[in-house]
């Protein structure tokens, strides 16, 4: 059996003699430390999960607190490595998936994930910034360094226990996830061969400054359901179908004013700032505000929850202000002192620039054969995808490249959830685009109700196709669906932090 796995009982094959490292005979060999150049790494712990599929499971930190867990399949494995991506603040090891629905021939990958580098107190508090407050070193690890390093151990103790390098390594990350993913292409692009960024919270600098805006512009429940039920009724059949869901929000010019007075002028005043993102003096800091019909998500974005004893924004920034955001040594702010000015985000991206993955420089990843979906819910609460839209205008100018995709999923919110279509999974068409060279010409979406049964199908098109109705069947069913263009609005958006775009340098000859 471990024969067949490439792993030699009775000597060492050529690759595992080129790591370096002595071979495993068992899963439980792999405990020990491993010399990974600039990741030494200890595995405290390997044990044999039974089950389908049965894996060895690889549990270990990377100097000097970055925790991980890589699963290894017993059989059935075919060279493939997929690593998550870490959300929020990270400080917790979701346990990594192994994925279906990429083929018969796919086979079972090998898959880890990171806590990106601490660990948080108390256990699950995903708010935890605490680790940061005086550690540099856990901050450069957050910021930028977990994600590789992971890549660099993983394949190292593939290499070790397979007897071989995966012939294909993939990343796919939401939110900081997809941060990481846009991190990994512009300053490790040879990590891996196939990228997935979804929802990418790579404005870090100007982030969480917009999560404290969110937080201080809410308003009651039972006031979002009145103004979600008027907005949709206003604008759901813009995009040439009423169907529960807004194609584009931008289409939308609800004016909260015409609630008054079920809306007070205060409460009015508040919509109206939520949809058009914070500003200092007219100069945007921030390149996207809350969608039109993103609203029912704002019950527990921008309001507490029993789930989280708090809104999820307020969380986010006041403990982004207090403990991580500023350099080490210097006068931090919280969610209820932080000003909304251009200088504040000045102040800001002197540390958080670290974070950002801003760069337009893709040369090498393109050179290595890298190939990247990004995606965005259009009903996104917590991340504006018009940054999204932003960032990929600057990119292509505004053309759809040989080695990048954008989707844009209808009225979904950050991540997964959403009025109408809830779950996207690009992994199945990245990976046929990297192994078979044909690029994802669409990703079907899926709207599940609170049982988890499919109750809508729809194509998403490569961005800035959309999906336009045939006339008959279905609304519900993706086969009544075709591409047609784009409603083609002006993606760019001038804002107070276009200097932190990294463009390319000269092509050396």
């Amino acid at each position: 059996m471990l024969a067949a796995l490439g792993i030699l009982v009775g000597g060492v094959s050529p690759a595992v003699a080129a790591t370096g490292s002595r071979p495993v005979r068992s899963c439980a060999d792999l405990v020990r430390s491993f010399d990974v150049p600039d990741a030494r790494t200890r595995v405290a712990s390997a044990t044999v999960v039974a089950g389908e599929p049965e894996f060895c499971d690889v549990r270990g930190t990377i100097e000097p607190g970055i925790g991980f867990q890589l699963k290894l399949p017993t059989r059935g494995y075919q060279g493939r490595y997929l690593q998550y991506g870490c959300g929020g603040f990270c400080g917790i090891i979701d346990d990594p998936a192994f994925p279906s629905g990429c083929g018969p021939a796919f086979g079972t990958a090998a898959v880890a994930a990171t806590d990106d580098g601490h660990g948080v107190t108390p256990p699950g508090n995903g708010f935890d910034t605490t680790w940061a407050a005086h550690d540099q070193k856990a901050r450069d690890d957050y910021f930028f360094r977990a994600p590789h390093a992971l890549s660099k151990v993983s394949k190292h103790i593939i290499s070790v226990f397979y007897g071989r390098a995966p012939a294909h390594s993939y990343f796919s990350g939401c939110s900081n996830g997809g941060r990481e993913g846009l991190l990994l292409a512009q300053r490790y692009p040879h990590d891996f061969d196939g990228i997935i960024a979804g929802a990418p919270g790579n404005y870090y600098s100007a982030l969480i400054g917009y999560q404290a805006w969110i937080a201080r512009n809410t308003i009651p429940n039972e006031k979002i359901f009145l103004l979600h039920d008027a907005v949709m009724a206003a604008c759901d059949g813009l995009d040439g179908l009423a169907d529960g869901q807004i194609d584009d929000p931008r289409l939308c010019s609800f004016d909260p004013g015409t609630l008054a007075p079920r809306l007070t002028p205060d409460e009015i005043d508040r919509v109206r700032r939520l949809y058009a993102g914070p500003s200092d003096r007219g100069a945007r800091l921030y390149p996207g505000g809350q969608a039109y019909g993103s609203e029912l998500a704002w019950t527990f974005w921008l309001n507490a929850t029993p789930e989280f004893g708090q809104a999820i924004s307020a969380g986010l920034a006041d403990n982004a202000l207090k403990n991580l955001v500023y350099p080490i040594g210097t006068p931090g702010s919280s969610l209820e002192t932080f000003e909304f000015t251009v200088r504040e985000l000045r102040r800001v991206s002197v540390e958080t620039v670290k974070a950002n993955s801003l760069s337009l420089d893709f040369r090498e990843f393109r050179k290595a054969g890298g190939k990247l979906v990004i995606w965005h819910g259009a009903g996104d609460q917590g991340l504006p995808f018009e940054g999204t839209l932003d960032y990929w205008q600057r990119l292509t100018g505004g053309r759809t490249p040989d080695w990048a995709r954008l989707f844009v999923v209808p009225s979904m919110w950050h991540c997964a959830g959403g009025d109408t279509l809830t779950d996207f999974d690009p992994l199945p068409g990245l990976v046929s685009w990297v192994e078979g060279g044909r690029a994802p010409e669409r990703v079907v979406a899926v709207g599940r109700d609170q049982t988890g049964a499919v109750v809508r199908t729809r194509p998403v098109f490569p961005y800035p196709l959309r999906a336009r109705y045939t006339g008959s069947g279905s609304v519900d069913d993706a086969a009544n669906f075709v591409a047609a263009p784009g409603f083609r609005f002006e993606d760019r958006i001038r804002w107070a932090g276009e200097d932190l775009y990294h463009r390319p340098g000269p092509v050396a000859p």
